[in-house]
């Protein structure tokens, strides 16, 4: 694998290639996705890329009824509200990602600790495609 710095750039880019990749300091294990250049527990600089398997469980979530235009593009509104949220991964790092597959419009339905797997969604296409990173129910 090339070596890229630990960065959004790298994260995004390794999203475009339907990879979950965060960062595992050497000195403690500590997992960050996003992945930082940095550990978050030990200060340490010596980190590695890891792949996540891209399981894991809704730990937080809220909809979204006012999205940015890229969202609106997509037909979210006041009437079509989106997820968005925060999943626990197996791994136990902790990722924010829109939660597809999931009525926004009945938010009480919505449960914390619900088993998620991952989604790439591709939009676009050529120099203008974007992927987004999404969970779905598993």
């Amino acid at each position: 694998m090339e070596v890229r710095p630990f960065n959004d750039i790298s994260y995004e880019r390794f999203v475009s290639e339907d990879k979950l990749m965060g960062s595992k300091c050497r000195k403690c294990g500590a997992l960050s996705v996003p992945p930082r250049p940095i550990c978050i527990k030990c200060h340490g600089s010596e980190m590695e890329w890891v792949e996540m398997k891209g399981k894991g469980k809704l730990a937080a979530f809220t909809c979204v009824a006012i999205g940015p235009p890229f969202m609106i593009k997509e037909g979210y509104d006041r009437k079509h509200p989106y997820v968005s949220g925060v999943v626990e991964l197996e791994e136990g790092a902790k990722v924010v990602a829109r939660i597809e597959g999931i009525d926004a419009t009945k938010p009480e339905a919505i449960r914390i600790g619900a088993p998620l797997k991952i989604e790439f969604l591709h939009r676009g296409e050529g120099e203008n495609s974007t992927t987004f990173l999404a969970f779905r129910p598993s």
